[in-house]
């Protein structure tokens, strides 16, 4: 007889972590359903359906956990406390400690878990789409503040190096998933910031603080997007 309800200590907190962790890992179609809820406790189909809706409303909450405990890099791009260069040396630096940490599965998983699928994954697809684009935005607002506040020359160009740091971003997770030492990509942001570096002023050039002061003591930025909770139509 198939089982129905939670089993006795269900968790759901930890088995949010199990399925993030996963789907981190595999993908969102790289995870079955099958392999999910053994991991989530050996919960029944029933209690699944039950505690999560659908496979892809559990993949929404699990992107907006790790979002939360994993993805601070638009809060330090938006640290206003920070000048502009500081705040995006900060957000690379935190984003390959993140994404070597042996702790969970190498990489990113807004980058990893969803970039290839088959059409029924595409909501998926849009749902990560979209959050890259929000790195992006942050990215970019960074970079045009180093302009505005005189850091940057006014002719700039804001497009490439945004173009620039967003493709470190996301080749930070292949290398750290390929085995990559973090030290190496720590090295690899330092070569990145003399992008920075080659259009600052001369008379007002920034010093950069050492990578040991940007990779302790950061705070995630803990807020949770509408598009991860499905609230847009």
């Amino acid at each position: 007889m198939a089982r129905s309800g939670r089993p006795r200590g269900f968790d759901r907190d930890s088995a949010l972590d199990s399925a993030m962790h996963l789907f981190w890992e595999h993908g969102y179609e790289g995870a079955s359903l099958a392999v999910l809820r053994h991991a989530m406790g050996d919960i029944s189909s029933a209690s699944f359906y039950a505690a999560f809706g659908s496979k892809e409303a559990l993949y929404r909450e699990t992107l907006a956990r790790y979002l939360d405990k994993h993805g601070g890099i638009v809060g330090a791009l938006d640290d206003e406390t920070l000048s502009p260069r500081s705040r995006l040396e900060q957000a690379l630096l935190a984003s390959v400690a993140v994404q070597t940490d042996p702790a969970h599965p190498k990489g990113c998983m807004l980058t990893l878990s969803a970039i290839v699928s088959s059409e029924a994954g595409a909501p998926t697809r849009d749902l990560t789409r979209a959050e890259r684009e929000i790195t992006r935005q942050a990215l970019q607002r960074c970079i045009a503040a180093g302009v505005r506040v005189g850091d940057l020359e006014p002719a700039t160009d804001i497009a490439g190096l945004t173009a620039l740091y967003d493709g470190l971003v996301l080749g930070i997770s292949i290398q750290a998933r390929d085995g990559v030492p973090a030290d190496t990509l720590r090295a690899a942001i330092g070569h990145a910031m003399a992008a920075w570096d080659t259009q600052c002023r001369a008379s007002s050039h920034p010093e950069a603080p050492p990578a040991t002061a940007l990779t302790r003591g950061w705070s995630i930025d803990p807020r949770l997007r509408s598009t991860i909770r499905g609230d847009q139509p």
